[in-house]
């Protein structure tokens, strides 16, 4: 008798999440965002906020999947301790990016895979990103596209934001949301098989 099929839901609102997953061949069952509080604790650290966000976003889902493999992420820009917004505001992308220009920042991208029967397991990846000085021009031209609002630090890497980065070390993928080459490991170490 052939195994069961094996369900993948993407626990993420994110197209971009999304575009990653398939980008790597997977191709997820279902689509179906957690509806998380993502306000950081009292003390709490980028990092752990990173790891705390995707492990509430897979269980949120997991409740409802018990028998599918759950992924999840959760994105946090840093400088130091200190959090950025996930910018909804034009006011907000603008006080992102005067934060960020000229200065080197973190992208921390927690992930937890939840498998069928409950097992669970995260990574977090961190990148460094420094960005160039930004000129009033740059700040202008980039509000004016829209591009930055709901991201995390008020910008997207993969889009006109790429013009501002001098260096990237760590995961680009990790950056845009969903590091790719962690993904698969998680997926293969819990006995996801590829359809």
């Amino acid at each position: 008798m052939p195994p069961s099929p094996q369900r993948l839901v993407l626990a993420s609102a994110s197209p971009r999440r999304l575009d990653l997953l398939r980008q790597i061949g997977f191709e997820p069952d279902l689509v179906e965002a957690a509806e998380v509080d993502e306000t950081p604790l009292k003390d709490e650290t980028p990092r752990r906020l990173a790891l705390r966000l995707a492990g509430e976003k897979a269980a949120g889902v997991a409740a409802r999947h018990a028998d599918s493999y759950i992924l999840a992420a959760d994105t946090v820009v840093a400088l130091g301790r200190r959090v950025l917004p996930k910018a909804e505001t034009a006011a907000e992308v603008r006080a992102c990016l005067e934060l960020l220009s000229g200065r080197a920042h973190r992208v921390l991208t927690g992930l937890t895979l939840v498998a069928p029967g409950g097992r669970s397991v995260g990574r977090l990846v961190e990148s460094r990103v420094h960005f160039k000085r930004l000129l009033p021009a740059d700040v202008a031209d980039y509000l004016a596209s829209g591009e930055g609002t709901g991201k995390a630090g008020g910008y997207a890497i993969q889009g006109r934001a790429g013009a501002f980065v001098i260096t990237l070390q760590g995961s680009y993928s990790g950056v845009v949301g969903l590091p790719l080459h962690e993904t698969v490991n998680l997926l293969a170490g819990l006995g996801y098989r590829r359809p």
